[in-house]
């Protein structure tokens, strides 16, 4: 059963990162896969590069605005304890986890050049983000700026980040730039977090409307998704600047509308995504691994020609294995590899947070 805000879970906010973190690990699963079976001559794209393609402008988006659902419930505490919620728990598990991928690539890193090397690659780690981890870095640092921005007023807010996001950025500076495309998405989150809960429980109350409403958006988003721009900069006509921006919206919204429809339908699909959902760090931060070793193994030993059945196989295991990892040291000396030691709060980690969600 669907548990208050201030209780609890929300059902169908886990349901939701479930699916968006499916779609993250199996994008990348797929990209991976393509390349590497089509330098080995299996052919480079399969069924489901056209499910990553669908998903492309709403993916990372939907991911950020459910990351900032929650945020107003501390922005207005004391720094101390916004900063161990909303910034110490993000810089752990990414210090952590830059520390464990990069052991895993030693080789590649240092190229030979020693412990000098990899401790310069990890120094450079601190300001641009590394690999995958990228996201959970700029979860701190959106959570730091909207705290220091929120006395302005959220129109100005609001669309100084849109602004941001239509107009193209070019630097060297990877954090900049991710920052710049990726920031209105958890403003929005954090905004308007009221009214989109407001929207979830409107969608469980008319489920045939916003079905029909599902299936107009996967039209149009579809069309859009996959009809060449005739752009190099900007491949299809969702990636154009603008169009992008209200793709992202609305395909936010569209997983937000789909994970409610599924919390009230319930079985075993949606216990599934809710599971990935209130475990998706888990997943995200041990993904990467399980991934790599599948697709090695598919490719070289030809187990599966397929790119489309090889890349569903790697993106069940990338999934499967952390969920597997993360339950078997639950309760042992290595959980700190998914849960935060009290060592490394700052704050009391059993301080109550603020119940009521910021308005819009």
């Amino acid at each position: 059963m669907e548990q208050g805000a201030g209780a609890g879970r929300l059902a169908w906010v886990d349901v939701a990162k479930g699916l968006c973190i499916v779609l993250v690990v199996m994008m990348h699963s797929t990209l991976g896969t393509g390349e590497a079976m089509g330098a080995a001559g299996f052919g480079g794209e399969g069924f489901l590069h056209h499910v990553v393609a669908f998903a492309k402008p709403f993916r990372i988006p939907d991911f950020f605005l459910l990351s900032g659902l929650f945020l107003g419930r501390v922005i207005d505490r004391d720094w101390r304890l916004f900063a161990d919620r909303r910034v110490v728990h993000f810089a752990y598990f990414y210090l952590l986890w830059v520390v464990i991928q990069s052991l895993t690539k030693y080789g590649a890193i240092t190229d030979g050049a020693g412990p000098g090397a990899f401790a310069q690659h990890l120094a450079l780690a601190l300001v641009e983000p590394y690999s995958s981890l990228w996201f959970i870095y700029l979860l701190a640092v959106f959570s730091v700026v909207t705290k220091l921005l929120r006395r302005v007023p959220w129109p100005l807010l609001l669309g100084g980040a849109a602004l941001l996001q239509v107009v193209p950025v070019r630097t060297d500076i990877y954090l900049l730039e991710e920052f710049c495309s990726r920031y209105v998405w958890f403003v929005v989150g954090y905004l308007f977090a009221e009214r989109i809960f407001g929207f979830a429980t409107l969608v469980r109350a008319h489920p045939r409307r916003a079905l029909a409403g599902l299936a107009l958006w996967a039209v149009v988003e579809g069309v859009l998704a996959f009809t060449p721009s005739g752009t190099a900069a900007y491949p299809t006509l969702a990636s154009l600047p603008g169009l992008s921006l209200v793709l992202g919206g609305v395909g936010a919204m569209a997983i937000v509308a789909g994970a409610s429809l599924l919390t009230r339908a319930g079985g075993p699909v949606t216990a599934a995504l809710r599971a990935c959902g209130s475990r998706s760090i888990a997943i995200y931060l041990g993904f990467f691994l399980p991934m790599a070793l599948a697709r090695t193994v598919i490719v070289k030993t030809g187990a599966i020609t397929d790119v489309g059945w090889a890349s569903l196989v790697v993106t069940l295991v990338a999934i499967l294995v952390p969920l597997g990892l993360e339950r078997m040291v639950r309760h042992t000396r290595l959980s700190f590899l998914f849960r935060r030691p009290a060592a490394f709060h700052i704050a009391d980690a059993r301080a109550p947070a603020r119940p009521v969600l910021t308005p819009a």
